[in-house]
């Protein structure tokens, strides 16, 4: 039945290959069931339900990928969308972000998904993706991963805010920051080797360390799932709709897109962007079995409550509150994501300058929008300068306007 459904000897594969393939996918990226809770926990929102939403959603897309695709592709959240929801969209005023409640920021992503949804009903979608240079889009991946970095430095305790250089060097002799940096080289080091899951398990033995250090509290390895009801159904799509948020759904909807054209890409060629997936066709997968596997696994994800709530503990450190267990994720996936940067065309200035501006911008300014508007308007405008403004799809000029309109509008 098995080789019926998914056509295992005409792809040169077997059973046993795809359940190995399956699990290799899982545990490459099960450290979202632990990062996930702990990032959008800071904008408010319940843990346990991330977990749980989280888990459950990963496992449906995945399932769904899997038996109608027949993809060895699993689909997960993206640490991109996280951060720019809970850090720019959720994140509050004072600290750099826009001050709207997970509750609106969840509104705009739902828009952002139905959007997606029509586009690529309509065949659009591959259009939009046209239109924005390769440079461009692989600085905003590169610029995504300074940021994600950025932050993992943060809650390591590895760089604190300093007056008059804004950042510096944090306590590195803290012990909580200790543990974040022995779990950093651990997690490393695995890379190195290529074991599967390094990220994973480099997390699991950094909470292990804090736990018998005494800075975190065990729960326990396994529970019940939690209750989804603190966040199911909570977003507020009427204020979602307020004009201020146009470039908020705008830039959730162009994060999905890179990260789908991203996911796809990199899987069918192995190289060059951070895709979990790749793990499990290096492992021997070559059909939709293998994302059966892997979203059977998510489920099994959700009797893991426990971890993941002592993995987003915070630490008191001086003024800081610190994340020592997932600090080294996100360091790791930071790097990963700098990949990008060698597909960026430096030989041409337009997209050499633009892509820096983006690049930069997004840690600098700590967030993805801005990071995404330098980038559209410097590249527009260069162009023009550069007596090659043809060569510019007419819908990046329009980004670009929207943008310094945005930005004329703020000021």
């Amino acid at each position: 039945m098995l080789d019926r459904l998914f056509q295992l000897r005409a792809r040169g594969t077997t059973t046993r290959t795809e359940i190995l393939g399956g699990v290799t996918t899982f545990v490459t990226l099960s450290y979202v069931v632990f990062v996930q809770p702990a990032v959008l926990a800071t904008t408010g929102m319940e843990p346990g339900a991330v977990l749980v939403a989280t888990c459950l959603a990963s496992a449906f897309a995945t399932l769904l990928m899997g038996l109608w695709a027949r993809y060895p592709i699993a689909v997960a959240p993206a640490m991109g969308h996280n951060f720019y929801f809970a850090f720019t969209v959720g994140g509050p005023v004072a600290a750099g972000g826009l001050g709207y409640g997970w509750q609106v920021a969840l509104g705009a992503n739902c828009l952002a998904g139905v959007a997606f949804l029509v586009l690529s009903l309509v065949g659009l979608r591959e259009r939009l993706i046209d239109a924005i240079p390769d440079s461009l889009k692989h600085a905003i991946a590169a610029g995504i991963g300074l940021l994600i970095a950025l932050v993992g430095f943060e809650w390591a305790g590895i760089v604190r805010p300093v007056p008059g250089t804004i950042i510096g060097l944090g306590r590195l002799a803290a012990p909580p920051t200790l543990v974040a940096i022995g779990g950093t080289l651990l997690t490393a080091a695995l890379l190195a080797r290529r074991a599967p899951g390094a990220i994973v398990i480099g997390t699991l033995a950094t909470g292990l360390a804090a736990g018998l250090a005494g800075f975190v509290r065990f729960h326990g390895i396994l529970a019940p799932p939690p209750s989804l009801a603190p966040t199911f159904a909570c977003l507020d799509l009427g204020a979602a709709l307020w004009p201020d948020l146009v470039h908020v759904v705008f830039v959730l909807f162009f994060l999905g897109l890179f990260d789908t054209v991203g996911t796809l890409v990199g899987v069918a060629e192995q190289a060059g962007f951070l895709v979990e997936s790749a793990a499990g066709v290096q492992a021997g997968a070559r059909t939709g079995l293998a994302s059966v596997v892997t979203a059977g696994l998510f489920l099994v994800a959700l009797f893991c409550a426990p971890l993941a709530r002592m993995a987003g503990q915070g630490v008191p450190v001086g003024d800081a509150t610190l994340h020592p267990i997932v600090a080294p994720a996100l360091i790791m996936v930071g790097s990963f994501m700098m990949r990008s940067v060698a597909r960026i065309d430096l030989a041409d200035p337009p997209a050499a300058v633009a892509s820096f501006l983006t690049l930069v911008t997004m840690p600098f300014a700590f967030s993805i929008t801005e990071g995404i508007a330098f980038g559209f308007i410097a590249y527009a405008a260069l162009m023009l300068a550069a007596g090659r403004g043809r060569e510019v799809h007419p819908l990046l000029y329009l980004f670009a306007a929207l943008f310094a309109i945005r930005y004329a509008y703020l000021t």
